[in-house]
This record gives structure tokens, sequence and C-alpha cells, in this order.
């Protein structure tokens, strides 16, 4: 089902369109042409998506038809929007300019490369002396086969533990540990999502997630995010939701990933109702929860809106505390995590014995540890915002106040070109459309804050000194990038 956007909306996504820069020089429909399109290639408005009918965009805007009419027709011209008479009009992109979010390169061993392409932190120094703990528990469970389709007890308590002490009561039975998160999302879509099922995601969104969905052969709704807060319009993704009533919806919202906006409690409770009416499973990752900056005070689990086991809830420890750590877990009700257990058989059977000990551990340790992560990465972040201040003053960036990253609106839609010329200058990019779909996303970049302050930097120097350089042309092929994580 195609959905649809009123016109009161787009009028609220256009915002001051008549005041873009030239208006003077271009009417009043060249003006309106070019905020749709700018809307599109930012991923704000979805592709596929049916726009208002002339008549009432132009109530909507204030102003005559006959500019909508105008727009409209350039708009088509110039391959954006395809009309049927009849059936109205939806966007769309030129030709067969399409950017596929699917396919991880391997990385590239390469000390001098400063990767900007994977959001994750280096390992704590707590990490040995938890291995060193949990081989000294490991004897008491050799003596069995070493299966635990849904995890270790002890883990599966911690973890239980952890969400009711953020106001989510919760059992170990409701608890399936996974070899990460990306693995849980994997084994949630093995069982809740049919091939071909549509999915409601944002724009932009988590990469591997979207890979993880187009395995599926999903069919993709998007919600696009604003750059400053709060991020989610309430109206267009609650319509979104009740338009095309997808089977799935997949939402990040504490810290989203790229964009770090935080979703409020309000429209928490509002999608949780909202998902129910019209029979939508909710897919809510909460990756980044454990990493609230500057005091900010974290609304309540999306589950604890749940009444219907319609929340299926999945985060780990890769964040927090180390990638290399592949500890995730699933939080759902009883019987669902039985379900993935039986689905999980055909997969991978259960998660190493010794890394879940590792993690019952560290979780043990959560709080001290953390905290020196929320000292980290407040620094590292403020280093960053700081540079990119000073050296590429033209770009806009919302502070986020959690999770790791920053997503950078750019003087232009060059982030594909960017990250070409940033390579072989010893910086890999994670360029905007890696977290959309369908070429858009072209003049937003993904900055992680990860690593040390000295290194983000150097990072933004030596991308700043290539942006100024990009027109000049004659630069080799890009090599294939790493692994967005």
């Amino acid at each position: 089902m195609t959905s649809q956007v009123r016109g009161v909306q787009l009028a609220r996504l256009l915002g001051q369109w008549h005041a873009l820069p030239g208006r003077r020089r271009s009417p009043d429909y060249a003006a309106l042409a070019g905020a749709v399109r700018g809307l599109l290639a930012d991923g704000r408005l979805p592709l596929g998506v049916r726009l208002p009918a002339e008549r009432e965009l132009a109530e909507a805007l204030k102003i005559s038809r006959t500019t909508v009419t105008a727009a409209y027709r350039e708009l088509r011209e110039s391959g954006h929007l395809a009309s049927r008479r009849g059936a109205g009009s939806w966007t769309m992109l030129p030709g067969t300019h399409r950017v596929a979010s699917t396919g991880l390169w391997t990385p590239l061993d390469d000390r001098d490369m400063i990767d900007l392409g994977v959001a994750a932190l280096a390992a704590p120094p707590e990490l040995l002396p938890a291995a060193r703990a949990a081989a000294e528990d490991l004897p008491r469970y050799l003596g069995g086969a070493g299966y635990h389709p849904t995890g270790i007890i002890e883990l599966r308590e911690a973890v239980a533990r952890a969400y009711t002490d953020r106001g989510l009561p919760t059992s170990p039975d409701q608890i399936m540990v996974t070899n990460g998160t990306q693995h849980a999302l994997d084994l949630v879509l093995r069982l809740a999502l049919a091939p071909g099922g549509n999915v409601l995601v944002e724009a932009p969104s988590y990469p591997n997630a979207l890979a993880a969905l187009a395995a599926r052969r999903a069919r993709i709704t998007t919600h696009g995010l604003a750059v400053e807060e709060p991020g989610w319009d309430a109206d267009l993704l609650l319509g979104g939701l009740r338009q095309a009533r997808p089977k799935l919806a997949y939402l990040i919202p504490d810290f989203q990933n790229p964009t770090g906006h935080l979703m409020s409690a309000a429209l928490r409770e509002r999608v949780v109702a909202t998902a129910h009416s019209v029979g939508t499973d909710l897919v809510v990752d909460e990756s980044f929860v454990d990493l609230p900056l500057d005091g900010t005070m974290l609304p309540p689990p999306t589950a604890s809106f749940d009444r219907h086991s319609r929340v299926v809830t999945i985060g780990g420890m890769s964040k927090p505390f180390w990638g290399g750590l592949r500890i995730g877990w699933v939080r759902a009700s009883a019987p669902q995590v039985q379900r993935l257990a039986a689905a999980r058989v055909g997969v991978d059977m259960a998660s190493p014995v010794l890394d879940q000990l590792v993690a019952v551990h560290l979780l043990a340790d959560a709080p001290a540890i953390v905290a020196a992560r929320q000292a980290q990465l407040t620094a590292q972040r403020d280093a960053l915002l700081a540079a990119l201040a000073q050296r590429l003053p033209e770009w806009r960036v919302t502070v986020p106040h959690g999770g790791v990253t920053l997503w950078a609106e750019l003087d232009g839609p060059i982030s594909s070109a960017l990250s070409r010329a940033a390579e072989e200058v010893g910086v890999r990019l994670a360029p905007g459309p890696r977290f959309g779909l369908d070429g858009t996303l072209e003049r937003f970049l993904r900055l992680p804050f990860t690593l040390p302050a000295a290194d983000l930097v150097e990072a933004v120097g030596r991308i700043a000194a290539v942006r100024y350089d990009l027109d000049r042309g004659g630069r080799s092929q890009w090599r294939e990038p790493a692994v967005i994580a």
C-alpha cells in the first residue's frame, strides 16, 4: 500500500520554502519544487509516498493552485514525481539512481587509517579481569553439553534485573541471550516477518538493520527524521503506521543511530498504542540506552507501555562495553522467547558459555564502567564539535545528549564524494546514503566520537583539507570501505 502525506504535513516539512536562496531570481513554483527535491535528497520525505492533491497543498501553503501545478510539473520533468490520472502523484528519484544499503565490506588492517566508519569503543580495562574471573567460573559448566539456547541463567538474571531497575519488571524467562544485537534482530525477523513483509523504519537508520531487512526481501516504508530535535514528527510517524499498517516497525528511540535523537515518553506511548491498533509489532533497538550524556534523564523503556506483547526489545554489550564481546539479547514475552529459541536451533544453537560468563562479570561492574564511558564520550564529543566548528563551520550539527555519533548536515550533497576523497588521506567515513534507501541523504555524514580526541581532531583536519579540493577532480577510484557498525 502506498502511504500518503497530507497537505498540512507536507507544509510543515517544507517550512520556509519560499525563503530559499535565490528566490528573487526564480518564481515561486521553482522554489517549491526545489524544496521538495531537498526533502527527498535528505530522506525527510520518503520515496514512493503519494503527495497531496494540488488543491489541498495550495490551501495548506496558502498559495495559488497554479503555483503548485507548475511545481508538480517541474518535479515530473526532473524525474522526482510520477503521476497517473486518477491515482495521484508519488515521489521518486530520477532514472536508476539508487544506492543499496546491503553488502558489508571487509575492513583493511591499516594502522594509519583513522576509521570513522565504526561507531564503537575500545575495550574497557575491566574486560581482562572479567575474562579471568569467567575462566574460573567455567568448570561448573563443563559437565554439561554447553548448549543453552536462551542463555545461561546467571546472564539472563542479570539482564532481567537491569530492565527491572529501569522500571520495566522482567523475569529471566523473558530474556534470550544472542551473539550480539544484530544476531538478535536477525532472529526476531526470522520469527516475526515473512519474506516480502511490510516494515516501517526511520530514515536515516542503522545500515546493518537495513541489510537484515533486505535479506528478508522486506518492503520498506520510511519515516524521515528531522536534523533538529525532536527528530520524529509524531503526526507523520503515527500516520505512517495507520496508512501502511506494516507487519513490523524497527525503531531506535534511545539516541537514534545515526542522528542521536531521544524519543519522548509521550510519543513512545502513542507509538505503542497505534501499533497495537493496526496490528504492528515493534522491534525496539536499545543499543545506546546505557550511554546518556550531560545528565540526560531517560524516558521509560518503550516496552513499559506495552500491554499486548507487541514490543520486542533488543540490546547488547557492543556499545557500552566492547564490540568484540558478541553478547546481545532479546526481551519479549516468555512464549515469544521460547519460539525464538526453537527458531535459533537451526541457526547457531547457543551463545558461547565463556563469553556469557565474561558478560556476567562486566554487568556486575556496569555502574563504574558506564560512568567512565560517559565521561570519555562527553570529552571526545566536545573535542569533535570544537574541531568541526573551527575547520568546517558551514556544517550544521545538532549536539546529541547520548549515544556515540554526530549526524552532520554538510554544505552540499557531497557525502559520497567526500568519503572517497577522505579515504585517500587516511580517513574512513560512513557516507549518508549508507543510512538510507535509494540514494538519499547525500547532504549528511555520520561522525562517531568513539576514538581518542586527538584522532578526531586530526580526522577533521584531513576532512577539511579535502573538502575544499573536491571540485578539482582527477582522484583515483574509491577503495572498498570498511564495516559500518
